[in-house]
């Protein structure tokens, strides 16, 4: 015997859900459930709703008939739902078609909207360890897929894994992370709702991710049944990862591993232009030996040329507070969440900003002992905030090559002076190891260009 008289929603939608919106600007939502009507008939009607004010809104999801109404059970789809929300869906079973303002009470979901769905994707530094007080409260309209699998205002720790059975667990608890801020800064600048996906665990090496090196890759596993859970697409992802790959055996493959990732990814989603935004890797102060001072110069210069496989744009962090000695702070995570909104607005949604970070295009020898440096996307001028020559090592067929100074000679080139003439083959590079000075900024935006490695110098 039934317990209720009325409409139920079970299925489909959840409250505070955001749909991904299609190309033109709507999406699709889907909701089910069950009825029942005292007298044993009844028609299932519903609306969709703002929020804030209870108009409806579009004339398409003013009230109407369930598409599909069985003996006891419904389901009904809003085919075109505006980008925009919050939104309300309710419900009434109509008894009375003379009064179907009076009909029997239904089930409603609240604070749901359409806008964009982003991944959040990588280690430590991806879900969030920094300490320290910083504000960055939720935003209604800003909202998070939890561990949980269900959908919440998004909050800090955003990898909170209370009642999670993912494989993303973490095995300390997770601090501020720089995804809150991205997604309310794309929110503040688009005027619609962001939704989040997280998917990231502390730790995690790229193989956990790319089924090329593991089959079973629990992470890309994990990620790709979050997405269905959210509806199969995603706007874009960002990542940050790559401090447990700087071993100089793993670094030395990690563009290729991660150009396989991607790959991947993509393949699966259906989606081959995913825009990726990703985090250029900040530093490590503990004691490293040569060979992994190397390694991390290397997965630095791996993520520097991640644009090679298109869609892909790499942001600096090498400037930014951390609170040990390897996870960005929680000062850090609200620049850095900006500098990503930042490239997202350019790169994803064509806003005409300044949005790449300053990034070397060529090291030539104009003297005999002058090396000058030429970069691009530098929007104001280069300037250095101290000893410009300890942020570049130079390296000949002999060795090291002293840099005895170091000068900003014109908005976006750098003149380096050497000790000696450079004996064979010469190259350069910047930010080098572990935990790398670096004095070089953009003037304008006061972010240090990124990190490179073995840059070869043209004679």
């Amino acid at each position: 015997m039934n317990s209720f008289t009325g409409v139920r929603i079970d299925g489909g939608i959840h409250p505070f859900q955001i749909i991904q919106q299609n190309a033109e600007g709507f999406g699709r939502i889907t909701c089910l459930g069950q009825w029942h009507a005292q007298e044993g008939s009844g028609v299932v009607q519903l609306r969709l709703v703002h929020a804030s004010d209870n108009h409806v809104v579009a004339q398409s999801t003013d009230w109407q008939q369930a598409m599909d109404q069985q003996e006891t059970s419904w389901s009904h789809t809003f085919e075109q739902v505006p980008t925009g929300g919050l939104y309300r869906i309710e419900t009434r079973l109509v008894v009375d078609q003379d009064a179907p303002e009076w009909g029997v009470h239904g089930d409603r979901v609240h604070h749901i909207g359409v806008g964009d769905l982003w991944i959040i994707a990588g280690q430590s530094n991806a879900a969030g360890y920094g300490r320290g007080p910083a504000l960055d409260p939720p935003d209604l309209g800003v909202h998070i897929l939890k561990n949980e699998e269900v959908w919440d205002v998004a909050a800090h720790p955003l990898n909170d894994t209370t009642r999670s059975t993912h494989p993303n667990l973490e095995q300390a608890n997770p601090g501020h992370a720089p995804y809150l801020r991205f997604a309310r800064d794309l929110k503040s600048a688009l005027g619609y709702p962001i939704g989040l996906i997280q998917t990231s665990l502390g730790g995690s090496p790229l193989s956990a991710w790319n089924p090329d090196e593991n089959p079973g890759a629990p992470l890309f596993n994990n990620l790709i049944h979050c997405m269905k859970l959210a509806g199969g697409k995603a706007r874009g992802m960002v990542w940050y990862q790559g401090e447990s790959d700087c071993g100089i055996s793993l670094a030395s493959t990690y563009e290729t591993r991660f150009s396989s990732f991607i790959k991947h990814l993509r393949d699966t989603l259906d989606q081959p232009e995913l825009p990726v935004i990703l985090a250029q890797l900040n530093r490590y102060t503990e004691p490293q030996d040569d060979e992994s001072h190397r390694g991390w110069s290397i997965v630095r210069e791996a993520q520097r040329q991640a644009k090679s496989s298109g869609h892909i744009t790499a942001v600096s962090t090498i400037d930014l507070p951390i609170s040990d000695a390897i996870h960005t702070s929680s000062d850090g995570n609200l620049t850095l969440g900006s500098r990503k909104a930042r490239a997202a607005l350019g790169m994803v949604y064509g806003h005409p900003i300044h949005w790449q970070t300053a990034d070397v295009s060529r090291a030539e020898l104009v003297e005999k002992t002058t090396v000058e440096l030429t970069y691009g996307h530098v929007e104001n001028r280069l300037l250095f905030l101290g000893p410009g020559q300890d942020d570049f090592i130079v390296q000949d067929d002999i060795g090291l090559v002293k840099i005895t100074s170091a000068a900003c000679v014109s908005r976006d080139r750098v003149r380096l002076e050497l000790e000696r003439t450079i004996q064979g083959h010469g190259r350069i590079h910047n930010a080098y190891g572990a935990a790398p000075p670096s004095n070089l900024r953009d003037a304008e935006t006061n972010v240090p260009p990124l990190a490179f490695f073995d840059l070869n110098i043209e004679t």
